[in-house]
């Protein structure tokens, strides 16, 4: 997820959790009215069907209520375990990438221009940001390429997406080997 869009979901849940705790509010305060309410009119009439009406009311109110803070604090709850995953995700997809730049022994410049390429820059964007002539960045992505053992950047940047496919997600069974030989029977 890109970070205008990561954004834009802690947003959005952070929305839905606003207006979770407006109708919590809302109906709290209805429920107290109407508590109110049928507390007055018995002392004046009594146990009426008006007032019978008035305290179910209220009750439905006081349970929607509860079940509307149960919701909200099961949606921050998401938000909170949602905003873990990301940020544990980035974390490992960030050690794949120190760990591939140091098996390939790359020089700090070379793991800058490498990075900059994974964030999709193109080479006058990189040279741009790091002060350098083009022909300079374009010689270490030759040589990033090369310690890479690949030709281009389509290629540089499947490798780490080949990684992050070939790790299986917690909790769920990795995929078959499409490689692999099948057993007879299949």
């Amino acid at each position: 997820m890109t970070a205008p869009a990561a954004g834009g979901a802690r947003r959005g849940g952070r929305m839905r959790v606003n207006l979770l705790a407006a109708l919590v509010i809302l109906q709290a305060l209805c429920a107290v009215f109407f508590v109110g309410d049928v507390v007055a009119d018995l002392r004046l009439t009594g146990l009426v069907p008006h007032t019978l009406f008035e305290a179910a009311v209220a009750v439905a109110l006081i349970v929607g209520t509860f079940f509307c803070g149960l919701e909200m604090r099961r949606a921050i709850e998401a938000m909170r375990r949602s905003e873990q995953a990301v940020a544990a995700a980035s974390g490992a997809f960030g050690a794949l990438i120190e760990e591939r730049f140091a098996g390939w022994s790359l020089t700090p410049a070379e793991a800058e221009v490498a990075l900059f390429a994974l964030k999709g820059f193109d080479m006058a964007e990189i040279a741009a940001l790091r002060g350098a002539a083009p022909g300079t960045v374009r010689a270490q992505l030759a040589r990033v390429y090369g310690k890479a053992g690949v030709t281009n950047r389509s290629q540089f940047v499947s490798l780490f997406i080949e990684d992050l496919l070939d790790t299986p997600l917690v909790g769920l069974p990795s995929a078959p080997d499409p490689t692999a030989p099948r057993a007879a029977g299949r």
